[in-house]
């Protein structure tokens, strides 16, 4: 399920989900895009351990972690939505940082 949300957070750049599943799949996507900035065939069979996917494999080495060349750490950030209607659980929104809205 969290290959499925990093998958999901990596094609669409944000994704909505419960707080608690926002903040596990967050620190697996920051691995995955530090992954994507050592761009070496190593760190690239690793990320595709993660994403199993190669189209967004390419997609992470060559459009989304060159963003993040210049950055130490911090590529996702949880935004606080309030409570679902139907259950009350806490509800978030993943996005990586400076992506298009």
């Amino acid at each position: 399920m969290l290959h499925n949300l990093v998958k999901d957070l990596l094609r669409h750049e944000s994704l909505r989900t419960t707080e608690a599943k926002a903040k596990e799949v967050r620190s697996l996507a920051e691995k995955v895009i530090t992954l994507g900035k050592d761009g070496d065939l190593h760190a690239r069979r690793q990320a595709l351990k993660v994403v199993r996917d190669p189209d967004l494999v390419k997609k992470l080495f060559d459009e989304i972690a060159p963003r993040y060349a210049a950055r130490r750490g911090g590529y996702t950030r949880v935004i606080k939505l309030g409570p679902r209607l139907g259950d009350g659980a806490p509800m978030a929104q993943l996005e990586l940082v400076g992506a298009k809205r």
